[in-house]
């Protein structure tokens, strides 16, 4: 098998062969390489295949070996980017009520509990609907979910605009509500868009500027909603008038979103963009279960290792976030603007840590390594922010902050990544959706137990706490075998059995295992 990742081809063209090439068969809808040639002078045969194998490559393509040709699509970019500013419009509306707490408080008339709610419904909504939301993924594809998550993000955005009045408070949480499940089909793809449209040597780096989208989205709902909308509790039509323009500028925005995501997006590429892509696409879809794609993962210790690890540590980040402005004031009182400008400095850094992580895991391929360390930092960066968060220098604050955000949110495409390492050839979305759903849970029950020990004791209570169970997860991450399948079909390395997941029915194929032979 033979990879051409280097030529890019413009959607629509042929897809030229070079001019000695047989044409080639389509094998499940896919076109497969050239065969592989015998090698001159009668030297020696390569090892023929097992018959199971030779029979699942005999059936579809009728030829006992194929090598499937690998290509870029130029598409790709304009996919990532796509996907990343819907993600972004989505993180964006999560926040704006938060940072804006008293803001809304006082136009809906409710007190601050319920307009914390409006961000928890994110969280809340995410775990009963992720399986859910995976098995869309894993039956109907990319591009419907991609569709549905853009959709319901405008929806909710427009929603909005309609409850631009005091006591419409039901309305906008229904309307925020709407945008968090559209959460559930936008957290779980960064890993498999990057799986299905990029090449091995860059799959780590798209999947950080997936995931940098959401928290470039988080950066933005700090800086820019106390802008559009100063607190003016003295004139509620002023109030709503602001509100109304970031409102309105929203669901704008999300709409246009949705409408290139129609345009752009496509189930995949025409040509497998690397080997592993290349040998899933070989599995015909009748082989696939998602039931016993579930059990699979919930088998595979290392995978339940870093299900846990990586619930904990984004679980914590999640905690910090929310009551950083708790922490913040509670050592510096008035200080609410600097809380969000640490909170801003936190993200930016974090975004900063998820590029560099995800250019050196394409870089080197050390994936238990590299999580490992960014783990047992972000431990020692805890310990250092909570030990000198109550010294009385805010500017400490902003650069352990920093650290502390470079570190945790590094860490978010590591784990995506690794996951799909380990947990080859079970679909990206269903890893994704059940590590995010770990984080959400892990979140909901750090934020609740350290804000109780913060309100009745202190910030440095509750930030040891978490400081204890990012321990235990480094403990956990160490544990991990690293087993990069992925990896190995990509590089060639080594042979693997790639075996298709069987359906659930009384008829039993004899086999299911495809031998892929790399030769490079």
């Amino acid at each position: 098998m033979v990879e051409d990742g280097g030529e890019e081809e413009a959607e629509g063209e042929s897809g030229e062969m070079p001019a000695a090439a047989a044409p080639l068969q389509r094998c499940n809808g896919f076109l497969p390489g050239k065969e592989a040639a015998a090698p001159a002078g009668g030297g020696e045969q390569p090892a023929p295949a097992a018959p199971e194998a030779e029979a699942m490559l005999a059936a579809p393509c009728e030829r006992p070996e194929t090598r499937l040709e690998t290509r870029l699509s130029r598409r790709r970019l304009a996919v990532l980017a796509v996907f990343s500013c819907y993600s972004l419009v989505n993180a964006f509306q999560w926040i704006q009520y938060s940072i804006l707490s008293n803001v809304f408080a006082g136009f809906y008339g409710v007190s601050f509990t319920e307009i914390d709610w409006l961000s928890m419904v994110y969280m809340v909504a995410y775990v009963p609907l992720i399986l859910p939301a995976t098995w869309l993924l894993d039956a109907r594809g990319l591009r419907l979910t991609a569709l549905l998550g853009s959709g319901l993000n405008a929806l909710g955005a427009w929603l909005k605009c309609g409850s631009l009045a005091p006591q419409r408070y039901p309305l906008t949480l229904t309307a925020q509500a709407v945008c968090a499940v559209a959460q559930v089909f936008i957290l779980g793809l960064p890993s498999r868009i990057a799986s299905v449209w990029f090449g091995p040597t860059e799959v780590s780096t798209a999947c950080a500027v997936a995931v940098l989208g959401n928290q470039l989205g988080t950066a933005i709902g700090f800086l820019l909603p106390p802008v559009l909308v100063p607190n003016t509790p003295n004139d509620i039509d002023l109030m709503a008038h602001n509100i109304s323009i970031m409102f309105y500028g929203t669901a704008i925005v999300s709409t246009l979103l949705f409408f290139l995501t129609g345009v752009v997006f496509e189930e995949k590429p025409k040509y497998p963009p690397s080997h592993s892509q290349a040998v899933l696409q070989t599995k015909p879809p009748e082989d696939y279960s998602y039931k016993q794609s579930i059990i699979n993962l919930l088998k595979n210790i290392p995978f339940i290792l870093l299900l846990i690890s990586y619930g904990i540590m984004t679980g914590a980040f999640y905690s910090v976030s929310t009551l950083l402005n708790q922490m913040i004031v509670t050592h510096y009182e008035g200080e609410e603007v600097n809380a969000g400008r640490i909170g801003l400095t936190l993200v930016v850094a974090g975004m900063v840590g998820s590029i560099i992580c995800g250019l050196w895991l394409d870089y080197t391929k050390t994936y238990k390594e590299t999580t490992f360390i960014v783990y047992i930092l972000s431990f020692i960066g805890l310990l250092v922010f909570t030990f000198t968060l109550d010294l009385g220098y805010l500017i400490v604050v902003f650069v352990t902050g920093g650290v502390l955000g470079f570190f945790m949110t590094g860490y978010l495409p590591l784990g995506f990544e690794f996951a799909v390492e380990i947990t080859y050839p079970e679909p990206e979305g269903t890893s994704s959706g059940l590590l995010n759903a770990s984080a959400q849970i892990f979140g909901i029950v750090f934020t609740l137990v350290q804000g109780k020990l913060t309100t009745d004791y202190s910030p440095r209570a509750g930030n040891l706490f978490l400081c204890a169970w990012i321990f235990v997860g480094s403990i956990l991450t160490a544990l991990i075998k690293s087993d990069l399948r992925r990896h190995s079909v990509n590089s060639g390395i080594m042979n693997l059995d790639v075996k298709p997941v069987p359906v659930d029915s009384p008829v039993e194929p004899e086999s299911t295992t495809l031998k892929i032979q790399s030769t490079l």
